[in-house]
Parts: C-alpha cells; sequence; structure tokens
C-alpha cells in the first residue's frame, strides 16, 4: 500500500497532444508524441504504445492525461519526457481524457 504523501509526489497534469508520428525505431509499435502541457511545463515529447486503437491524425487535439516528473527515459531514438496514462485492454490501451476541455498543465488532484 502507498500512503496519501507518496500520492501526492507524483506530478500528474493535463495536456493536448499536438503532435503525433510513428516512433519507426521502437522495438514495439509506438508512436512519438509531442504534447502541449500549458505555459509552465511547455511543450514535452514522450513515445506511447498506443498504436492498437489509434491513428496519428486522431491523437492531434485530444486532451489526455500524464505524469510528468518521471525521470527521462530514451525510448530508441526518443527522450521520453513524461508518461501518458491510459488503460490496457484486450484491443490496446485506451487514453485517458479529460471529460471536458481544461487548461492545459493543470494538476489531477
Amino acid at each position: 500500500m502507498i500512503t496519501i504523501e507518496d500520492f501526492e509526489k507524483i506530478d500528474i497534469r493535463t495536456g493536448t497532444i499536438i503532435e503525433a508520428e510513428l516512433n519507426k525505431k521502437a522495438n514495439k509499435p509506438a508512436y512519438k508524441l509531442r504534447v502541449d502541457l500549458g505555459k509552465e511545463l511547455g511543450i514535452k515529447t514522450t513515445s506511447a504504445q498506443i498504436t492498437g486503437l489509434y491513428k496519428p491524425e486522431e491523437l492531434i487535439g485530444k486532451q489526455i492525461i500524464a505524469v510528468v516528473n518521471f525521470p527521462i527515459l530514451q525510448v530508441a531514438n526518443v527522450m521520453s519526457e513524461i508518461l501518458v496514462l491510459g488503460v490496457k485492454t484486450k484491443e490496446g490501451v485506451v487514453l485517458l481524457e479529460t471529460e471536458r476541455k481544461t487548461e492545459n498543465g493543470l494538476k489531477i488532484t
């Protein structure tokens, strides 16, 4: 079990996908995403294994939820700065999205 203090260490924010393309060098199928996280955090890049249910053009404009304070991880040729959150299903990963549009960069509480 974790404590509320442990959970509060995780910085989870809203962001909007502004670019999406195939990460051709990833070992498993993935997209390279650029996500606008608002004025404080700016635009961050990540590699996300979400190719099962999404096409790159469908991702543009989606407001997603991401962890922004993990260490940077190199995924093939992409420096992954954030972790986009989703639910793993039999069909593929379903992205966590905001129920309605909000300002980018808002903290999840």
